[in-house]
């Protein structure tokens, strides 16, 4: 995996200049709305874990197609940001995506690696969730709270594939490659992945960064051993669609659930 400046001979400062505009656009932005949000819920009186952050919510109540198109406008628009990526790494003469690890040329490896991230990554999460929520340090996580209509999974699970997409595609592949051109050494640039991950994730309070943040760790370590980040979306991937399916079939029938 070439980290050297694409052929055409484009300059740090454009690499830096695009970069942060990636990151504007996408996941960089989240982190200042999250921590925004952070703010919101550390200044509002009571404690954390009796306030809710809320993922996947409805955008037109009562009106189930028109919350439908509502929710595949978001989940569509929200994977532009990759289709830059996809651009501005095609314009390096390198495949596009390829160069990261997210093709189709290895997907029973893929899937295979990342069914044994998510397996491990997904006991130790959840209990980590807890353990901060019990501590005050976390708001209550409600990963769903959609009405009960015919396309409701659907749209968690599509929900889920893109969040596994939009962030190990930028925040690992695209930031570490882009890192890496520009001159930051390893330690820097696994930093700088994990603690963004982190940061998006604040609106959950204290132990969604911390929690989040390790992962990122282990994410960056992964892709550097394999040089893809395909395993990396499947295992988000699965995380993911384990937490708002597992939420909905699960929330207020068993007592170890936190709900709101």
């Amino acid at each position: 995996m070439a980290d050297s400046l694409p052929e055409e001979g484009t300059s740090p400062r454009i690499l830096r200049s695009e970069t942060v505009l990636v990151l504007a656009l996408s996941l960089g932005a989240s982190g200042v709305s999250a921590l925004i949000s952070f703010i919101g819920s550390l200044t509002k009186p009571g404690g954390l874990k009796h306030q809710a952050a809320t993922l996947n919510t409805s955008y037109a109540p009562g009106r189930p197609w028109l919350d439908l198109a509502w929710q595949l406008f978001g989940i569509a628009t929200a994977l532009v940001p990759v289709a830059l990526v996809a651009h501005l790494l095609l314009r390096e003469g390198t495949g596009g995506l390829r160069v990261i690890g997210f093709d189709r040329m290895r997907p029973w490896s893929d899937l295979g690696r990342g069914v044994l991230i998510a397996a491990g990554i997904g006991s130790a999460g959840l209990a980590f969730y807890l353990v901060a929520r019990a501590a005050g340090g976390n708001l209550t996580v409600v990963p769903e709270s959609l009405p009960d209509v015919w396309w409701k999974y659907p749209v968690l699970i599509l929900s889920a594939l893109q969040n596994s997409v939009l962030e190990e595609v930028i925040v690992v592949g695209y930031l570490l490659r882009r890192l890496g051109q520009l001159g930051w050494t390893p330690m820097a640039a696994l930093v700088a992945s994990s603690v963004l991950r982190g940061s998006y994730h604040l609106y959950q309070g204290i132990g969604g960064f911390i929690g989040n943040m390790v992962m990122g760790v282990v994410f960056v370590l992964l892709y550097r051993r394999w040089q893809r980040v395909g395993p990396l979306v499947v295992a988000h991937a699965l995380l993911d669609v384990g937490a708002f399916v597992g939420y909905a079939l699960l929330a207020g029938k068993v007592s170890w659930l936190p709900t709101m």
